[in-house]
């Protein structure tokens, strides 16, 4: 039976829709994609619909509720200043019932949201803030002392709001322990990525990503980058091309040409798109991914070196040895996991 994951959307009056709709597809193909993690989604607010930033009115929504499970995720969207205008009027009996009781002021509806992440979200709970999401979180005290972002426009609101917290610029993401933001609108998607690689894998992730023709991307700075995303940070169409179709087969006799080929340029091109948007050589590129296999296999099999290396594309164990030091501080026998008996 697969692991119960779940997963609280805070939905504001509104609501930048992009905020919602790109993590929960990304989390709805994630369930497609494996069968390890269930993720099961709950949207609530401070009412029990709301109108988002196109005018749409999403409904119903749970509100408030008392309290969350001690492993959730917690997801604050954002919100816009001037949604578009809505042509017609809101004016039938289903709508009327859902906003009945609802909360008519925007600050009011903001101070009880606050109120609620403030006695919700604890240690043991992810916080994933979404563009000016993060000024919600900042106003309930959950940012301080944490590295932050938000979308560049909202960066000095969120200091002057947080003034104990490291807000970042110019950064997609950032994380902070258990508490992750991203910059502004499709950033959410890049954050989602990360954090569902994080739970299911890499590969899971790399997957969601090409099915929703958007590109791996992680923030540059961050620690412990992951083989797979690392170095696609950048928005260079053809050298993504290039990262996308290696890393869905590493064990490929990859040459030059054939990189060349794929990204529809020079040889020379290649290893320059490389070095100056990765900051590494396509050698070196290939390399860690194909190192990650072996990492993966020694994990998840009792396989031995000579397999390993075969199928991860090398010409020997001998050869994946070599390789695997330039990137490894230790031997491969500490990846192996230990045999239950």
């Amino acid at each position: 039976m697969p692991r119960i994951q779940p997963v609280y959307l805070l939905v504001m009056p509104d609501a930048l829709l992009l905020d919602i709709a790109a993590p929960a597809e990304a989390l709805r193909m994630a369930n497609l994609q494996q069968d390890t993690v269930r993720f099961v989604l709950h949207y609530v607010g401070t009412r029990a619909s709301v109108d988002t930033s196109i005018g749409l009115r999403l409904s119903p929504l749970t509100v408030l509720p008392d309290g969350v499970p001690e492993d959730a995720w917690v997801v604050v969207t954002g919100t816009v200043e001037k949604p578009l205008p809505i042509a017609a009027a809101h004016d039938d009996a289903a709508a009327s019932a859902a906003l009945a009781g609802s909360v008519d002021s925007g600050d009011e509806a903001e101070s009880l949201a606050v109120a609620w992440l403030r006695r919700t979200v604890r240690p043991t709970h992810r916080l994933a803030c979404i563009c000016t999401g993060a000024l919600l979180a900042a106003r309930a005290g959950l940012l301080d002392g944490r590295m932050c972002t938000t979308h560049h426009g909202s960066c000095d609101a969120l200091r002057a709001l947080a003034p104990g917290a490291r807000v970042a610029d110019n950064r997609l993401y950032v994380q902070d322990g258990n508490v992750w933001s991203s910059a502004g609108v499709t950033t959410g998607l890049d954050l989602m990525l990360t954090l569902i690689a994080e739970v299911t894998s890499p590969l899971c992730a790399a997957a969601i990503a090409r099915q929703m023709v958007v590109y791996s991307r992680r923030a540059g700075a961050d620690p412990q980058l992951s083989p797979w995303l690392e170095g696609r940070n950048h928005l260079h169409p053809a050298l993504h091309r290039m990262q996308d179709a290696i890393a869905a087969d590493p064990a490929r006799d990859w040459t030059l040409a054939a990189m060349a080929e794929i990204a529809s340029t020079s040889e020379r091109q290649v290893t320059r798109l490389f070095r100056e948007h990765s900051g590494t050589a396509p050698i070196d590129y290939l390399h860690r991914l194909r190192i990650a296999l072996v990492r993966e296999m020694l994990g998840n099999s009792q396989l031995d070196l000579e397999r390993i290396a075969e199928r991860a594309g090398f010409a020997s164990a001998r050869h994946m040895r070599r390789v695997w030091h330039k990137f490894e501080t230790v031997p491969p026998s500490h990846a192996r996991r230990p045999v239950n008996h």
